[in-house]
C-alpha cells in the first residue's frame, strides 16, 4: 500500500492529481455528490480528511470522535450530510451546514466496513461490519432494521436506486443478501 489518493479522469484513463498526505493504508474514499472539486478520505492513520482540489493546500482534517480510533468508512449523503464509521463500530452523523452539528451511535460491536445513505428524502444509512450484521438507521439514528444472516465479515452494502426499501449486502461467507426494511419503518 502506498498511501496515495489519485484522481481520475475516467474519460481520459489518465490520473489527474497524486496525493501523499495519508501515513498509512488509505480505508475509504467518497466522492460529493454536488462538487467534483470535493472528496473525503480516511486512513489508518486515524485521519478523516476533507478535501478541496481548487486549494494550494487541499487537504484539511476533520475533528472525529475519538482521535485515537480510526475511522474505518466515509460515506457522502446528497446534502451537507456525512457519515463515517469507526474501529470501534460506531456510527457518526456530521452536517457542515448546521454548524458541524454531530451524532454518534454505538451500531455495531467491530470494525464498520461500509457505509450507504439511501435516497429517500428522509434518507436511511445502512452500515455493515465485521460483527456480522447489517444495519439501519434513520435520520435521528434510531434503529430502525438489523439482520445478523450472514455469517462471516460484512463488506459491502448499496441501495435499490430510486428511494428503494430494498438493500444488498456481501459478505466473506460468499453470500449476496436483500433486505427490505419497509416492514420497519415507521
Amino acid at each position: 500500500m502506498d498511501c496515495r489518493v489519485k484522481v481520475w479522469d475516467l474519460n481520459q484513463e489518465s490520473v489527474i492529481n497524486t496525493y501523499n498526505v495519508h501515513s498509512m493504508a488509505v480505508s475509504c474514499v467518497s466522492c460529493s455528490p454536488t462538487d467534483q472539486s470535493l472528496f473525503l478520505s480516511c486512513a489508518q492513520d486515524g485521519r478523516l480528511l476533507l478535501w478541496d482540489r481548487r486549494k494550494p493546500k487541499p487537504a484539511s482534517r476533520l475533528d472525529v470522535v475519538s482521535p485515537s480510533c480510526s475511522v474505518t468508512a466515509v460515506v457522502w449523503h446528497q446534502t451537507s450530510t456525512i457519515a463515517y464509521g469507526d474501529e470501534l463500530g460506531r456510527v457518526t452523523v456530521t452536517d457542515f451546514q448546521a454548524a458541524g452539528h454531530t451524532q454518534t451511535m454505538n451500531t455495531h460491536t467491530r470494525r464498520v466496513s461500509e457505509l450507504a445513505f439511501s435516497s429517500h428524502s428522509s434518507p436511511l444509512l445502512a452500515s455493515v461490519s465485521d460483527d456480522c450484521t447489517v444495519a439501519v438507521v434513520n435520520t435521528e439514528l434510531r434503529e430502525i432494521y438489523r439482520d445478523s444472516r450472514h455469517q462471516d465479515f460484512v463488506r459491502g452494502v448499496c441501495w435499490v436506486p430510486g428511494g428503494s426499501d430494498v438493500l444488498t449486502t456481501a459478505g466473506w461467507d460468499h453470500q449476496v443478501l436483500h433486505h427490505n426494511v419497509q416492514e420497519t419503518r415507521t
